[in-house]
């Protein structure tokens, strides 16, 4: 498979490369991250190979990110409607302004202009939320949304980091209004963060939602680079991030990871990301890149197919504690289901069950 194999987002038209560019390491002013030069090179790459979809958002290097991408498209029109270029509103880029951060009408027309700018271009593909706003009607936000589609100032929206219940509130809410609907949720999801299995991504795969995992080698821990003892990470910025790996969990995961590598003769980082898009209901991982090196391995995954052992075995390692419901309806299931096949899925025999 290679980065020209694109795949249609959620339930849309809107087609995009099978890994994104994540560009949150575009710009140095977080204390990790590449230079523009650096960033421009990386750029260049990812769409040589075929690549069309780029993730950032206002937040990103205090807007360096967006910056740099916007300098990079520097008025190029062939080269601004091939690409897929996605943002986030939600940051407050003006702190002690408290309208100018979260999800109220007011803070999205204000951040999408500000984006607007940044990115040198009249419209944005594809306007994610970046977070859950508990202070802002649902409906509220998804009409400011529909107004941005209208007007043709934004083409697709799309959810990052909320809660299933409201991501569901909010497609249901544009689905009675008719206004646009969610096309995609970005979520963490990677072999050491695996809870978003329980509601997130069959709620996306209900709501016709295509997922965007970030954070997929989890800050580099599924690089294989870092050693149990030794968890320093490259740059002072990193250093957090990293730290939440500190755990016999983690480390048992990557010693699979890496196990598996050397047996194929590649890097960790392609096992991790291979399994990634092994998984149901995923659209296009997230891989962010601060050297040339690290986006060259990364497009590399795109080669690996593991076998089933090998996704059992990293799935039976990383399996993730999921809270109730979620354990007691895989009890409850086999008691609807015992002895029969549904979609693929067999269930034995039920322990409570009559014998003979």
């Amino acid at each position: 498979m290679s980065l020209d194999n694109y795949v249609t987002l959620g339930r849309s038209g809107l087609k995009v490369s099978p890994f994104c560019l994540g560009a949150m390491t575009f710009g140095q002013e977080w204390g990790f991250g590449a230079d523009a030069q650096t960033s421009t090179a990386i750029l260049d790459t990812y769409i040589d190979r075929g690549g069309n979809f780029i993730d950032t958002a206002n937040l990103y290097n205090a807007g360096s990110s967006e910056r740099i991408i916007g300098d990079y498209i520097n008025g190029d029109a062939a080269l601004r409607h091939k690409l897929v270029i996605a943002t986030k509103f939600s940051a407050n880029m003006h702190p002690g302004n408290v309208n100018a951060g979260g999800a109220s009408r007011k803070a999205i027309v204000a951040a999408c202009e500000e984006s607007l700018r940044r990115l040198k271009t009249d419209y944005i593909d594809l306007y994610w939320q970046h977070w859950y706003d508990p202070f802002t009607p649902v409906e509220e936000t998804m009409r400011a949304l529909d107004d941005l589609v209208s007007s043709g100032k934004v083409l697709y929206i799309g959810v990052s980091d909320t809660p299933a219940w409201k991501v569901t509130q909010a497609q249901l809410s544009a689905r009675f209004n008719g206004w646009a609907p969610l096309v995609a949720l970005q979520i963490e999801y990677s072999l050491l963060e695996r809870t978003v299995e329980a509601d997130l991504i069959p709620m996306a795969q209900e709501m016709g939602l295509g997922v965007t995992p970030w954070g997929p080698l989890r800050a580099g821990m599924l690089s294989g680079k870092y050693q149990r003892g030794n968890l320093k990470a490259e740059s002072a910025g990193r250093q957090q991030s990293i730290a939440r790996n500190d755990n016999d969990h983690a480390f048992d995961v990557v010693d699979v990871v890496v196990k598996i590598a050397e047996q194929r003769n590649t890097s960790p980082a392609q096992v991790a990301l291979a399994w990634l898009l092994s998984r149901s209901g995923v659209a296009s991982p997230i891989i962010g890149a601060r050297t040339l090196a690290q986006l060259t391995d990364n497009l590399a995954a795109l080669e690996v197919k593991l076998a089933p052992e090998e996704i059992a075995e990293l799935d039976a390692i990383s399996k993730p504690r999921v809270d109730f419901p979620h354990e007691f309806l895989v009890g409850a299931l086999q008691s609807s289901y015992a002895g029969s096949t549904v979609n693929g899925r067999s269930f034995g025999a039920h322990a409570y069950a009559k014998k003979g």
